[in-house]
């Protein structure tokens, strides 16, 4: 009976633990802090951005989804630009462990962002992955957008149609373009989670 007792505490405790992890990035909770080298090898930390509306996304150059919203339509680039004259932070993140698709050098990704027109604030290197799994990010792209209270008030995916067309963003809802929308008229974000989906990020191991 006590064997018994201890082994249902020891489930209730690692369920709690799982359940715990999961809910690193919960909607309507702050958003974990974080510190990461960006490309020029300087540490930047979410929370020094404090009192701005802050994007995170997760980037991968050679994913046929991000080329459908960098290459194929300038969609990344456009809403980037709109979103950072507006004051928004966009922090572009690449979460691709060394020897995986994706995986970049800081000046590598400077340049690719530059042949792209692309604008975000900064380009972060996550080799470990440890930002990517704080926030449970699964796809590229994958899009999270932080409050100027550091409250997360949307994450999923940038769009509600899942191809690599790019004839398909016309017909789609722009679900972070809404979310953008809703915080700067200092509403309710309406579908603040949606399913992301492009390709899954190359974790190390």
């Amino acid at each position: 009976m006590l064997h018994r007792m201890w082994k249902l505490a020891a489930v209730s405790l690692l369920s709690l633990a799982a359940a715990s992890s999961q809910a690193a990035a919960v909607i309507g909770q702050p958003a974990p802090d974080f510190s990461v080298s960006n490309a020029n090898g300087n540490p930047v930390t979410l929370s020094s951005f404090k009192g701005k509306t802050v994007v995170l996304e997760w980037t991968n150059h050679l994913c046929p989804y991000v080329q459908k919203h960098y290459d194929k339509s300038g969609n990344i680039p456009a809403l980037q630009q709109a979103a950072t004259a507006d004051g928004v932070v966009w922090l572009q993140l690449i979460s691709s462990a060394p020897g995986k698709q994706g995986h970049v050098d800081g000046a590598t990704a400077l340049q690719l962002n530059r042949d792209r027109k692309a604008v975000p604030t900064e380009v972060l290197l996550d080799e470990s992955g440890q930002v990517g799994k704080l926030y449970d990010a699964q796809t590229t792209p994958h899009l999270f957008l932080v409050n100027a209270d550091g409250v997360l008030v949307y994450k999923g995916g940038i769009d509600s149609i899942k191809s690599s067309k790019a004839e398909d963003i016309a017909k789609a809802q722009p679900y972070l373009k809404d979310a953008l929308a809703a915080v700067k008229a200092g509403q309710q974000v309406v579908n603040a989670a949606t399913a992301p989906y492009g390709c899954s990020i190359k974790y190390a191991g």
